[in-house]
């Protein structure tokens, strides 16, 4: 009986040890699912930004952190090329054309200007926008719902950006009455902002000032029109050349001395206000996800593009003084960031 007693245990241990193995087996592949999918060959990822290596340093842990998340870990099972302009636009079409020679698997880009390069360049790499304001004005993708191309990611656009917006100018600006958007009519996105303004500017006593503008060469004039409009301050609408023109817009704002917000934080750091929109770091995150479900086999064209879920507030006190405004200390205290 006891001999019974002892084959039996060692039935059951054989048993255990065999399910041991399995179970390990499984986890191992569970915490490590991208590794089973390879085939001897590191994917590689071309990250192309229009910023300094400084300057991009969080977005860029956020994406690594976002791809560690999902099992893809750096000089492991992945690599990433890292090329920047350094603020200047004019080198962006090279590193494009350097990514694309090296056969990277998917490009990463931040805004606008890197993301039309990056189009221009390939359209048969999968490219991924972490950031861009308004992707269908700017022909990247059909729809947010049907991308329907080599371009997918995330907007930096939500429905309720232009009711905030225009709650901190007025909370901002002493007396304040009359509000200008800046707005492209030909781009859906920014005339859904410019739509969805109204309601908004009713319920906090403003009046609105359409100050459309289809391209960079419309600026000034619209900046004199609104001037002599009497508006109080500006808030900007997505858009695409705007995007492009940070600085000068901020620029034309200040010689007008009107407070200006606009949704992308590179807005107050070339001039602007104050900026009210997306937490880059949580997009960059989110756009891990794209790599990781192309990587696995889908493709951008049936990914829809997602909208910001995380949102911060940038303000420039030193463009405050130049327009001879004094930032309430209420406005102040909700800053996640004081540039003076």
């Amino acid at each position: 009986m006891k001999s019974g007693m002892r084959q039996q245990a060692r039935g059951n241990s054989k048993t255990a040890t065999v399910f041991g193995v399995a179970l390990y087996a499984v986890l191992f592949a569970l915490c490590f699912p991208v590794q089973a999918q390879q085939t001897g060959k590191v994917p590689r990822i071309g990250l192309l930004l229009p910023y300094s290596a400084s300057t991009a340093a969080p977005w860029e842990q956020a994406f690594r952190r976002g791809l560690r998340d999902l099992g893809w870990i750096e000089g492991n099972n992945i690599r990433i090329e890292y090329r920047y302009s350094e603020g200047q636009e004019s080198r962006l079409p090279q590193l494009a054309a350097e990514l694309v020679h090296l056969k990277v698997d998917i490009i990463v880009t931040s805004i606008t200007p890197d993301t039309l390069v990056a189009k221009n360049a390939t359209t048969t790499i999968p490219i991924v926008m972490a950031s861009v304001a308004d992707p269908v004005g700017s022909r990247f993708v059909d729809s947010l719902a049907r991308p329907g191309g080599n371009i997918t990611g995330l907007t930096n656009i939500a429905p309720e950006l232009s009711g905030k917006w225009l709650e901190l100018l007025k909370e901002t600006v002493p007396n304040l009455s009359r509000v200008a958007m800046l707005w492209n009519p030909d781009g859906p996105i920014s005339a859904i902002a410019w739509k969805e303004s109204q309601v908004p500017a009713r319920a906090l006593g403003l009046q609105l000032y359409s100050m459309e503008a289809r391209s960079a060469n419309d600026f000034d004039q619209a900046f004199e029109k609104a001037a002599k409009a009497g508006v109080g301050a500006l808030a900007i609408g997505p858009n695409a050349e705007v995007s492009r023109n940070l600085k000068r817009v901020a620029d034309l704002a200040i010689k007008r001395r009107l407070p200006s917000i606009y949704g992308l934080v590179e807005f107050v750091e070339f001039g602007g206000l104050m900026a009210y929109g997306p937490d880059r770091s949580d997009l960059f995150r989110r756009a891990a996800a794209y790599v990781d479900k192309i990587l696995k086999g889908r493709k951008p064209a049936e990914l829809p593009v997602e909208r910001p879920t995380k949102f911060e507030m940038l303000i420039n006190l030193k463009t405050a003084k130049q327009i001879g405004l004094t930032v309430p200390a209420s406005v102040l205290l909700r800053a996640d960031k004081v540039m003076k």
